[in-house]
């Protein structure tokens, strides 16, 4: 894949963003280094240890899907952290749907190979409160999420079919809610079951922000959970997708946070930093993707303003 351009990321890194002071801003760190390593120093840097029975949230992919995060890319984070990898069932069918192939598909693609799998919804659902919500007043997730003492948010950031980008917000908010809990989403708390299409887009991206807030606070605050997201394989479609577009763009870097809405402003900001991230713009632009994070920041979940940290 090509590198990264040196011009591009040091252009980023001495952005100067209108508002709070440099001290003030949450800190995304940036490393290149697409490896085991590199995870590692992005987690190192990060500061805060993750304790208790740790949940690691990632996507298994869907069957035929390839541009998963690699086991072998994550193995030795999630074995320092001692985790089990936590998925929920999916609400609209495929080979995920139900706990038993949803288990396959984990083995299919390596993950029950380097930790425990839990599906968290596979004997039921338990509710979060949503507070300060537009649309929301529950978040409904896995009932088996609240064994968890502390959530590494491990996100493969690419395109998304309905958000136009899938970054760590989506991650946590449609990714830990039950399939019941994912209609309530996707349709703005409408309704809670049947179809996830809903013509109230901006209702929509906003609900997720809300459910990923929810998501946060449970988690003492906000005190529990950290985020590392990975731009490889920049794909405009869904890993949830059984036969994505080909990424048409380079590998971009591993970059984390402790602050979910100032990392996937980093990373839509280096998608439009990147010379070849057309396809990636347009479908974010096409689906209003970033509106999640007005809507996030203006719940005060998090800050679109950042320092974004290169420790190459």
């Amino acid at each position: 894949m090509k590198k990264f351009s040196a011009l591009v990321l040091s252009v980023l890194l001495v952005v100067s963003f209108a508002g709070a002071s440099f001290a003030d801003k949450p800190e995304v760190f940036f490393t290149k280094d697409i490896s085991p390593a590199g995870l590692m120093a992005i987690y190192n840097k990060l500061g805060r240890e993750a304790e208790g029975k740790v949940g690691v949230k990632l996507s298994t992919g869907e069957a035929g899907n390839t541009h998963y995060l690699s086991p072998d890319l994550i193995k030795e984070l999630v074995q320092k952290v001692n985790g089990t990898i936590i998925e929920c069932n999916t609400a609209y069918g495929g080979s995920r749907s139900s706990t038993a192939f949803h288990m396959q598909v984990a083995e299919d693609h390596g993950f029950t190979k380097i930790a425990k799998v839990d599906i968290l919804d596979a004997e039921g659902e338990v509710s979060l409160p949503v507070t300060g919500g537009k649309h929301l007043k529950e978040d409904v997730v896995g009932s088996h999420f609240k064994d968890y003492d502390f959530v590494l948010v491990l996100t493969h950031f690419k395109g998304h079919a309905m958000g136009g980008f899938g970054g760590a917000i989506k991650n946590i908010s449609i990714g830990i809610a039950s399939p019941r809990g994912k209609v309530i989403i996707h349709t703005a708390g409408t309704r809670d079951s049947g179809s996830i299409w809903y013509d109230k887009q901006d209702d929509f991206l906003e609900s997720m922000a809300e459910a990923a807030k929810a998501v946060s606070d449970s988690l003492g605050g906000g005190k529990r959970i950290m985020y590392i997201s990975v731009m490889n394989h920049l794909s405009v479609d869904c890993d949830c997708d059984g036969n994505p577009a080909a990424p048409d763009m380079h590998d971009i870097g591993i970059l984390g946070s402790l602050d979910p809405v100032a990392l996937d402003q980093a990373c839509v900001d280096l998608v439009y930093k990147a010379p070849d991230g057309g396809s990636l713009i347009k479908r974010m632009e096409s689906r209003h993707g970033i509106h999640t994070l007005e809507h996030a920041a203006a719940i005060g979940f998090g800050s679109r303003e950042y320092n974004l940290v290169n420790i190459d």
